[in-house]
């Protein structure tokens, strides 16, 4: 057994298929000064060429993936007209002098050893585009085949060094059982779009894939807990048909509850909402029963372009997730950059701690452009009134009513530009910094509404980096603190009659379903994964005693003590529904069969 990175949950068993990494025999002879223009027509003609790709490929997979994935290859056609990225090849043909081929590849491996060298996950996964697009143009310049692929008839597991999206885009998704890469990482491009099509995916695997590994070996992964089996016993192979038939299950009965109400066995309501980042997610969402999106991650727009979008694209966005979702609400962060979250167009300072530095609100209000650029394309898609704008990292009364200011300030602009929309839009802020969970009560009368954003509220209180794999084991958000924290953040919202919403990976787990229901929580914002399991567990429940089950809760001192009482009062409040003849058990026992 083989312990990697799940990178897109599933459970696949089948033969191995071993993608060939590329490799390229490059001409670079010695140059004549005039061949230097034969070889500037030549690179002319393979960016020509690339690009017309590209933009098949982009047409095929909007067909496969949706639009919003398919932006995918926007990025790496931005790579192709990159100025800086193409004068270095230019200067590398006419100072080497060099062929093209030899030119490309040098600049490749610059801009890539450039990007591996930053301590930055978001940047190293960048380096693989780079890569991917100078592949595409080698191949174009040598006039080269593509490499080996799988039969189209057979399914198997995808084994490769690293998969590019343009490898990606060439390979029949429905034999593709799973994927397995040695390189690689949860937030890349190929992940996004594994989990797209739900295609169980590990990583992580470097030094730990046996190195006789050959295209038929039987293999087993599990995407959700990142392990892959190679050459399987029998005994694992019965275990793992007996895990998929499970899943396979549980699957149809959750399915099954997409539809039905989100609310306990004994009928009290309890919003399950969405966190997304693109309209594809957003259809998924409807798809899994979502209430409303409790949380738009803006910074999607932003991201894999070579510039920051523009009011009228992020209008045209914005306006159509809101009519995908009719009345119902539509929450809107604002751009919510730096810490984890960089742009390759706007370089940010290198920074000791970047989590605690410049980073979401902070920004915007320095970079007011860019902030009311945004803030108008929200009001003007607000068109049916259900749009909700929420600020990120707010720190002090002064964040919220600077940010409230400029809002005020985009309105005039519109209305002076005779451009209609409504002015009374409910603005909310994120409590995720302790300063903002301690003046909840002093926050609460600046804004419309909470989200609290529980990923950096559990940072922030334990002082853990939740992308530090040494101290992963600290991140706790059943601690003790959290929990105090939170109970002070609904009172501060209840004295003053506004309505909270949690979002983060704490939404998302079934376990503190007991929490919400005991602090009068009005929603839950979770990925789209976990929407059905959560409603599932949700419809199980009685609320009955979630007030005082919270309010004791409160005096314990360590966070095994809450999970094992949040554990057995969930054990006994499913029996409790499972006796309760109410409408919502009856169709419960329905799923269940």
């Amino acid at each position: 057994m083989i312990q990697g990175i799940g990178a897109s949950p599933g459970i696949a068993i089948g033969k191995a298929f071993v993608l060939p990494t590329w490799e390229w025999e490059l001409p670079d002879g010695p140059l004549d000064v005039a061949d230097l223009a034969y070889e500037m027509e030549r690179l002319s003609e393979g960016i020509r060429t690339s690009k017309e790709e590209l933009e098949k490929i982009k047409q095929d997979m909007t067909e496969v993936l949706g639009s919003q994935e398919s932006t995918i290859f926007d990025a790496h056609i931005a790579i192709l007209e990159d100025p800086i990225f193409l004068n270095e090849i230019h200067s590398l043909i006419q100072r080497g002098p060099h062929t093209a081929e030899a030119a490309v590849k040098i600049a490749v491996d610059k801009f890539v050893g450039m990007f591996d060298l930053l301590d930055d996950d978001y940047m190293k996964e960048r380096a693989l585009d780079v890569k991917d697009v100078g592949n595409r143009l080698l191949k174009a310049l040598l006039g080269s085949e593509e490499e080996t692929l799988p039969p189209k008839d057979q399914p198997y597991i995808l084994v490769a060094k690293e998969l590019t999206p343009s490898q990606f885009s060439r390979l029949e998704p429905t034999n593709m059982l799973g994927i397995v890469t040695v390189l690689g990482g949860t937030t890349s491009h190929v992940a996004i779009m594994a989990r797209a099509l739900n295609i169980p995916y590990v990583l992580g695997l470097e030094s730990k894939l046996p190195g006789t590994l050959a295209t038929g070996d039987p293999m087993i992964l599990d995407g959700r807990k990142g392990i892959v089996i190679v050459h399987p016993s029998e005994a694992e192979l019965n275990e793992y048909r007996e895990r998929q038939k499970a899943e396979g299950a549980l699957s149809e009965r959750l399915a099954s509850v997409a539809q039905m109400p989100a609310e306990t066995a004994d009928g009290i309501p309890l919003r399950i909402d969405a966190n997304i980042s693109s309209l594809k997610e957003l259809e998924q969402a409807l798809r899994y029963g979502a209430s409303s999106v409790g949380l738009l991650r803006s910074e999607f727009l932003y991201m894999d372009r070579p510039n920051f979008p523009t009011e009228d694209e992020q209008y045209e966005v914005y306006r159509r997730a809101a009519a995908l979702l009719g009345d119902r609400p539509l929450v809107i962060r604002t751009l919510d950059i730096g810490g984890d979250k960089q742009l390759d167009y706007f370089p940010l300072p290198e920074e000791e701690n970047p989590s605690l530095g410049y980073r979401a609100i902070r920004i915007m209000l320095e970079r007011t452009d860019l902030f009311k650029t945004q803030l108008r394309a929200i009001l003007r898609a607000n068109e049916r009134g259900n749009i909700r704008i929420l600020y990120p990292m707010i720190a002090s009364l002064e964040d919220v009513r600077s940010a409230n200011r400029l809002l005020d300030e985009a309105k005039r602009e519109l209305a002076q530009a005779g451009v209609s929309h409504p002015m009374d839009v409910p603005v909310g802020m994120m409590i995720e910094l302790p300063a903002a969970a301690m003046m909840a009560d002093l926050f609460a009368k600046e804004v419309d509404f909470f989200s609290i954003g529980t990923n950096d509220l559990v940072q922030y209180v334990l002082a853990v980096d939740r992308m530090n794999d040494q101290i992963a084991h600290l991140y706790d958000p059943y601690h003790p603190a959290v929990l105090r924290l939170l109970k002070l953040t609904m009172d501060g919202a209840k004295a003053a009659g506004i309505p909270v919403s949690v979002c983060g990976e704490l939404a998302g787990d079934p376990l503190a379903l007991p929490l919400w229901l005991g602090l009068g929580v009005s929603a839950i914002s979770m990925s789209t994964h976990s929407l059905l399991n959560v409603k599932h567990r949700l419809r199980e429940l009685t609320a009955e005693g979630a007030p005082e089950l919270v309010a004791s809760l409160l005096a314990e001192g360590s966070s095994a003590d809450i999970r094992k009482r949040l554990q057995d009062w969930a054990a006994a409040r499913q029996a409790a529904g499972r006796s309760d003849e109410t409408p919502a058990h009856v169709s419960i026992k329905s799923v269940e069969g």
